[in-house]
């Protein structure tokens, strides 16, 4: 005779499974956090002063490049804040919005983050073609290039329809973790906002070492993170 499984047994199960994949699919939105913390520092340090996914910050550059009459500084930011939006455009194409019967990892949210990688690849090609001495219009190109594929990384993580998760966008983060402090949010429920935030900031630390000491490598910490998260990523999909 054969024995069924109970259903809250089955439930419980499929509980855990889904957890273990909420776990893993917070691990890699911290990698790419890392990833977009390395591509500020570097666009900002070695691209011409502005940043690859710090539109905010990109918007106060372009309106103080207004008052002071700067016109590169203009250039710089208004570029990469329209290749950004151009990235979040292509990005939401490809990955699609948010449904209610979504897995924890639509196939759709990787298939736009193998356009990320195919952007930078494009960035690497022209970071190495140029190294030996590139001109400021290069350097606006890349920093263009590296704008649009942090682009297509937030439309992609939006995907996954949850309120506050971010790659890109992490002032909300900071401000949700300060007001968990001061509520005594369980550490839990604090924690993961943590490892976003430190991932960020020890991303740019490790581009800013890198722009400044080792600039021929600087692409590898764009792309060795991606094809992580691509390659790990494909095993969740569905």
């Amino acid at each position: 005779m054969l024995k069924t499984v109970p259903t809250v047994v089955r439930f419980r199960a499929a509980a855990r499974g889904d957890q273990n994949l909420l776990g893993r699919r917070h691990a890699l939105v911290v990698v790419l956090t890392f990833l977009t913390g390395s591509a500020d520092a570097v666009g900002f340090l070695a691209l011409g002063g502005a940043f690859s996914s710090v539109m905010t910050g990109n918007m106060v550059l372009l309106g103080l490049s207004a008052g002071r009459g700067d016109a590169d500084l203009a250039l710089t930011s208004g570029c990469a804040i329209a290749s950004f939006i151009t990235g979040v455009l292509a990005g939401a194409h490809v990955a699609g919005s948010a449904q209610p019967d979504d897995p924890v990892w639509p196939r759709r949210v990787t298939r736009a983050l193998v356009l990320e990688l195919l952007v930078f690849v494009v960035f690497l090609v022209v970071w190495v073609v140029t190294l030996p001495s590139r001109s400021e219009h290069v350097d606006l190109g890349l920093l263009m290039l590296s704008a649009a594929a942090l682009g297509v990384q937030s439309s992609a993580i939006q995907r996954f329809g949850v309120p506050g998760l971010s790659s890109t966008y992490l002032t909300g983060t900071l401000t949700s973790l300060i007001a968990g402090v001061a509520a005594r949010s369980p550490w839990r429920s604090l924690r993961p906002k943590m490892h976003v935030l430190m991932a960020l900031m020890s991303g740019a630390a490790a581009g800013a070492l890198v722009a400044v000491h080792l600039s021929a490598w600087s692409p590898v910490l764009l792309i060795v993170p991606l094809v992580v998260v691509i390659a790990v990523s494909s095993r969740m999909a569905k």
